[in-house]
């Protein structure tokens, strides 16, 4: 990608729900990537830690984030850090959770080898 790109989430996530996929990827470069991620209210959050930083930021829902030792109460809104190799996952989901992820740098590509325990959300 060379140039600006402007992303609607109202879009994203009509492709999204249109495909049923639980993370879609709409940004890969080499400094970073983001996506959306979703989960239905009840569901369980299957990720493990990740190689690169995270931000979280949720759009629509509500649930509990635990980030290694700590738990955050989220909802619309919020915005949650987690560093590299942190465990880390949503429980408690209330209401069904909708989020904007960014990676940075970029998480791997997808062909490419994981590192142990990586599990893309």
């Amino acid at each position: 990608m060379s140039d600006a790109e402007l992303f609607d989430i109202k879009d994203l996530s009509a492709r999204q729900d249109g495909e049923g996929r639980r993370y879609l990827e709409f940004l890969h470069v080499p400094a970073m990537s983001a996506g959306v991620y979703v989960l239905a209210a009840g569901s369980e959050d299957p990720q493990s830690p990740h190689g690169e930083d995270e931000l979280y930021h949720v759009l629509t829902g509500r649930a509990v984030l635990t980030a290694g030792e700590r738990e955050y109460e989220v909802a619309a809104g919020s915005l949650c850090f987690v560093p590299a190799g942190m465990p880390h996952r949503f429980h408690t989901i209330t209401e069904d959770l909708r989020v904007l992820v960014f990676f940075a740098p970029c998480e791997r590509e997808p062909d490419a080898p994981a590192a142990p325990d990586a599990v893309r959300p």
